[in-house]
């Protein structure tokens, strides 16, 4: 399942990885249906971005549509950092906020 976190506001972020999708997709449907959330963002980067827009709809349009949740912002940024190699590198991040209407 996604990662648990402590304050109010990561609480409700899932974090896309390599785990089972539909691990993702349960997790966005369980802080809006047995948390009550308001919002939850799915964050990612690189190669996860593809996928966090496939659990943010999947989620919206097929397990949450009779909750009234749909997308409600959309952030893409880009990170960077330095590899092993100690060269910098430039990673695409994406955050997808979903709400109640």
């Amino acid at each position: 399942m996604a990662e648990a976190v402590k304050t109010k506001n990561e609480e409700s972020t899932i974090f896309i990885g390599n785990k089972p999708f539909m691990n993702y997709v349960t997790g966005v449907v369980m802080q809006f249906t047995t948390k009550n959330f308001k919002e939850v963002t799915v964050k990612a980067r690189g190669k996860f971005i593809s996928r966090a827009v496939d659990v943010a709809e999947v989620a919206s349009k097929r397990f949450l549509k009779e909750h009234g949740v749909g997308v409600k912002h959309i952030k893409i940024d880009s990170e960077e950092f330095e590899d092993k190699e100690g060269k910098k590198i430039k990673v695409s991040t994406i955050e997808i906020t979903l709400g109640k209407k």
